[in-house]
């Protein structure tokens, strides 16, 4: 296939935000601009579904690969998918779309630069998942920032240049030491071509500490223990739009970054470090669903149930099995929806009451029996119940850790209990009870757009509920080739050392 499909996907974005831009900036003309973002991103979607219908999943190469030179001698900009990067993707261009749909009533002032921050956050999302030289992927990583810092600084709450610039310099300061050990890997190895670097591997001596250069940019971004402070504050700032690509998207990036390079690159520092990611992940998913417990923000809580959530994730990453690693993959995809439509509820329920405070309602399943419907579905989603993705997720992952250290996954599964207490509590103090606060009772139910979003989304987490076996497919043979170069490294240097 000569078309450049990929460099589509990260330019069509970008190309509508710069058609946005130089369209007339009247008030009558920001529904047009809407209706353009709304075009391009739907568009984009459906691109990048012929992309995964045509995908050979049996294959184990990238496929879709273009590679051209950008820096003579030095940098290419390659980019290519195979069974892992295609789902995030797909996830990327499926979440766009809905955020662009629920700024109807969340932004009311600079509609426009928001749809052009969003189009251009999607092209830098979607280059990060397709890139295949670590300068490219490094500087579609942090472009990410740019239009974040500016989504939660500019339409955010009372305290959104705080939380904008604490998520800024958090994650800028985590991916320099990324960035100098990118310099590093050049100067070792010669190259950035991720797969020419698959093949001639790193010297085992450098693992380690380039190993940490990384962990310091995809801890923070995921975000572990005790580097997630941010996340929060972030997500309590932003508007609905920018807490669902943060949720959905961005926390992601390190998860796959974590597959791509830590087991790809460092498979021995990988090996070294695991009781490390391991003893952090736990305290993720305990503490933090403790710390959950205690919230009275419900955008804090889900906040905070991320962490949990992602904690699953870096543990099911470093058992090194395929259940695990698929698990977490899975578990990733499954988190995007789920959290995205969770925080797409508390938007709803925000822009009728204006507050966030979970002690100002009750009642509701009163006034709006579909939002409490489709709420229940990612509340039983979120805590794992069979039916839904989380659960095919949070189960791969703990039969994964099971195979690898009994102890851990025993802990871990007391994270699913607790979940279970955080959210039940969420939904039981929301939607039943009494009606205390009069003012509930005006609350009217969904709207035409809002069922469309949020019914979409719950169709999605119990049709992969129950069907896994599309995504599932799709990244068998690209988890098990990870695999297969991680052993091959790992028993290579055993033999080595004897």
């Amino acid at each position: 296939m000569n078309f450049p499909i990929l460099s589509s996907l990260i330019l069509l974005p970008t190309i509508g935000a710069i058609f946005i831009l130089f369209t007339n900036s009247s008030n009558k003309k920001y529904q047009s601009s809407k209706y353009v973002a709304l075009f391009i991103s739907l568009a984009n979607f459906l691109l990048s579904l012929y992309l995964w219908f045509v995908f050979d999943k049996s294959s184990v190469e990238f496929q879709f690969l273009e590679n051209r030179e950008w820096l003579s001698g030095y940098i290419n900009y390659k980019v290519g998918v195979d069974g892992i990067s295609i789902l995030f993707i797909i996830l990327t261009t499926f979440i766009t779309p809905i955020c662009i749909i629920s700024v109807n009533a969340t932004i009311k002032n600079k509609l426009k630069d928001f749809l052009i921050a969003i189009l251009i956050m999607e092209t830098f999302m979607i280059g990060v998942f397709c890139s295949l030289d670590l300068v490219v992927f490094y500087l579609f990583f942090e472009a990410g920032l740019i239009p974040m810092f500016l989504i939660i600084g500019i339409w955010g709450g009372e305290r959104r240049v705080y939380s904008a610039f604490k998520f800024f310099l958090y994650t800028l300061l985590g991916s320099v030491l990324m960035l100098i050990a990118i310099i590093s890997i050049y100067w070792i190895a010669g190259t950035t071509d991720v797969e020419k670097l698959y093949e001639v591997g790193i010297d085992a001596k450098y693992q380690n500490l380039l190993w940490l250069a990384f962990f310091s940019s995809f801890a923070v971004k995921t975000p572990m223990w005790p580097v997630h402070t941010w996340l929060p504050d972030a997500h309590v700032e932003a508007p609905t739009a920018g807490s669902v690509l943060l949720a959905a998207i961005l926390l992601k990036m390190a998860g796959y970054g974590f597959i791509r390079f830590s087991l790809g690159l460092f498979p021995l520092a990988s090996e070294y470090f695991v009781p490390l990611i391991f003893i952090l992940s736990l305290i993720a998913i305990i503490y933090t669903s403790f710390v959950a417990l205690m919230q009275e923000d419900m955008k804090k809580l889900i906040a905070y149930s991320s962490v949990a959530h992602m904690g699953f994730v870096t543990l099911g990453i470093f058992t090194m099995t395929q259940q695990g690693i698929e698990g977490s993959i899975f578990q990733m995809i499954s988190h995007g929806l789920i959290s995205a439509a969770l925080f797409l509820c508390v938007g709803v329920i925000y822009e009728r009451h204006h507050t966030r405070l979970i002690s100002e309602y009750g009642g509701l399943v009163s006034v709006m029996p579909r939002y409490a419907v489709v709420f229940m579905v990612f509340t039983l989603g979120a805590l794992g119940l069979p039916g839904t993705t989380g659960f095919i997720g949070e189960f791969l992952i703990l039969m994964g850790t099971f195979k690898k250290n009994f102890i851990v996954a025993t802990i871990a599964s007391l994270g699913v209990i607790l979940a279970a207490a955080y959210m039940l509590w969420l939904y039981k103090r929301i939607i039943f009870g009494e009606i205390v606060n009069q003012n509930l009772k005006l609350m009217v139910d969904l709207k035409r757009f809002e069922i469309v979003i949020l019914f979409t989304l719950a169709l999605s987490i119990i049709l992969f509920g129950f069907y896994p076996e599309p995504l599932l497919d799709t990244i068998k043979v690209s988890v098990g080739n990870i695999l297969e170069m991680y052993n091959l490294n790992i028993n290579s240097n055993i033999a080595y050392n004897n």
